[in-house]
């Protein structure tokens, strides 16, 4: 049922003195964009008038088809408690279609979509917890961002050790005050370190909350004179910033991974859709984890996933499933990272899920120990396999896994691999600090 009509929000506009109004959509990569309105124009923007030129948007269309249209999601309507209280600024999240009415391939809130409603075919509601982490750096004298930070706060670590505590509090107010439920936020493992985690919900609202989330930070962190930065490595010798996407599935209300009569009280249903994601996460990696820095998170030695392997008892596997249960049961996917398109993230994750519950594709036997600690022998004969290495090999899996091609379509698929592929090639050209230390005064 719909939170708004076109009245409500023509209502809501005037009564709040709302003045602009971003209409809000995100590229192939993830990558936040908005054409501004004022309040004027706004029946117009509802009527699904409102057009823009897709050939400027990277991965969009050619300059000879670029009229493209934004049809606002009334229910995403959201007043922004950073701006003016004369003069508001409110959003709408908007879909992309062509000038003919049909909806644009390379629209990955589309994607998502899909893959929603293929999972109501068979009676399921997708429900997904995030867990974003980011770091708070100092900007320079020209409001550009650094990797300099003062603090040496860990894990937990409250103030006055944690520089960015207050930081942080503002934030989690903000994103109160735009209708999010906070259920804790902390200081994380590496200096200047953060995680903030909102409750679970339906995942198209998700997806939308995790791109609302990343604008609110990085807004209240330029308040505080910060930069917070959602790259997944941005300093060596530290941890990196995760993503981890907690997910189940609902039937009649009833969450279907729980059932108490069976092994770890879990149902066939959760244990095929962790079956479905080990199937497929070599081809889902360069969705995940899309940059050449993504891999540097993807080490030993700090926590995150590296061998495809699923627990119920630690968290050094690929999959994890947290202790709760009941409602509360659920399947932690751990590799991903906050770079990631959420809407193309959640959308391979549950079509890998539900591809292991119609093949009924059982897993392999749960890990007890830490993975990490396994010598070669023992990952050989568990058959235990690694997530790629690096954005170059992330990229040849997902070009041989058909399922999750189709996923995001012919137009969606073909951009990316050109995008990733031309980063690949240039990153492969950087003649790095490191080799230059290594390599200059031996050769």
């Amino acid at each position: 049922m719909s939170k708004y009509s076109k009245q409500d929000i023509i209502r809501i506009v005037e009564e709040e003195d709302v003045e602009f109004i971003r209409l809000q959509f995100t590229d192939i990569f993830g990558a936040l964009k908005n054409v501004a309105i004022t309040s004027s124009q706004l029946e117009k923007a509802l009527d699904n008038r409102v057009m823009f030129d897709g050939s400027s948007i990277e991965g969009f269309v050619r300059i000879e088809e670029s009229d493209m249209y934004l049809y606002p999601d009334l229910d995403t309507f959201t007043i922004f408690p950073w701006r003016p209280q004369q003069g508001k600024v409110a959003r709408i999240i908007c879909d992309v279609y062509n000038a003919d009415g049909t909806p644009f391939a390379g629209a990955s809130r589309m994607v998502l979509k899909k893959q929603i409603d293929e999972a109501a075919k068979m009676g399921y509601s997708f429900n997904v917890g995030p867990e974003c982490e980011f770091f708070l750096f100092h900007q320079d004298d020209n409001g550009q961002p650094t990797t300099i930070t003062h603090e040496k706060a860990g894990y937990f670590d409250l103030g006055p050790v944690d520089l960015g505590e207050n930081a942080r509090r503002d934030m989690v107010l903000t994103l109160e005050d735009m209708g999010f439920e906070i259920e804790a936020s902390h200081h994380e493992v590496a200096p200047a370190q953060h995680e903030i985690d909102f409750k679970y919900d339906e995942a198209l609202t998700t997806a939308d909350n995790i791109m609302t989330f990343k604008l609110a930070v990085r807004t209240i962190a330029k308040r505080h004179g910060l930069f917070a930065s959602f790259m997944p490595k941005p300093k060596q010798g530290v941890s990196g910033s995760g993503m981890h996407i907690n997910m189940s599935l609902s039937k009649d209300g009833k969450n279907i991974f729980d059932d108490p009569s069976g092994e770890l009280g879990l149902s066939k249903e959760a244990y095929y859709f962790i079956g479905g994601i080990m199937k497929h996460i070599k081809g889902m990696t360069a969705i995940t984890n899309p940059l050449v820095n993504s891999y540097k998170r993807l080490v030993p030695g700090y926590e995150a996933p590296i061998y495809i392997a699923w627990s119920a008892t630690n968290r050094s596997p690929l999959i994890r499933i947290p202790s709760t249960r009941g409602e509360g049961t659920r399947v932690e996917l751990r590799s991903p990272d906050p770079s990631a398109n959420p809407y193309l993230a959640l959308a391979v994750c549950l079509a890998a899920g539900l591809d292991g519950i119609r093949n009924q594709t059982m897993p392999p036997k749960g890990v007890q120990g830490n993975v990490f600690e396994l010598t070669p022998e023992d990952k050989e004969r568990l058959a235990i396999d690694s997530i790629p290495a690096d954005l170059h090999e992330a990229v040849e899996e997902f070009k041989k896994d058909e399922l999750i091609q189709s996923v995001l379509g012919e137009h969606i698929s073909r951009k990316f691999v050109e995008a990733k592929e031309a980063e690949w090639t240039q990153y492969r050209a950087q003649v790095t600090p490191w080799e230059i230390e290594e390599y200059l005064y031996k050769i």
